[in-house]
């Protein structure tokens, strides 16, 4: 059992697979960290120096500074402003994935194209009528074909 396990884990899949999950988290705190720190503040200051980690609605029904006052007192919130980034990070993750997939099957069709079939006709050196590969032949003109399927 322990050998069918070691030959499992040892297939390329699941090596890939490992490597596409720990290239996915480092990716994630990477577009985590472009959102929070150089998409999001731009747009703060647009809509009126907005910080939107800190936009959040008290379920209590009292007034707080902040997200973190607010946490500190252990009131309820709804914190809009984490989730609006976190729908950031999604969108860019997700477009990213798309983008990255989408140029993958572009270069998997290219290897993946099938080679020419082989024609299945030949044709008559006499009258240039198409007659079947293998014929020995012709049933147009009757001339004698070569062998093997290679023209006279």
């Amino acid at each position: 059992m322990f050998k069918e396990f070691k030959e499992f884990a040892m297939k390329g899949n699941i090596i890939e697979l490992a490597i596409g999950v720990i290239v996915g988290g480092a990716f994630g705190k990477v577009v985590t960290s472009v959102v929070n720190d150089v998409v999001m503040p731009p747009i703060g200051l647009l809509l009126g120096k907005v910080n939107f980690t800190d936009l959040f609605l008290p379920l209590d029904g009292k007034s707080y500074e902040s997200l973190s006052a607010a946490k500190a007192a252990g009131a309820p919130t709804l914190n809009y402003g984490v989730f609006i980034n976190t729908m950031l990070d999604f969108l860019i993750v997700s477009f990213v994935i798309f983008i990255t997939f989408k140029q993958l099957n572009r270069l998997r069709k290219k290897e993946d194209k099938p080679a020419e079939p082989e024609a299945k006709v030949k044709e008559c050196p006499e009258c240039l009528s198409e007659i079947p590969k293998l014929a020995t032949r012709c049933k147009y003109c009757t001339a004698v074909q070569e062998a093997g399927g290679a023209e006279a």
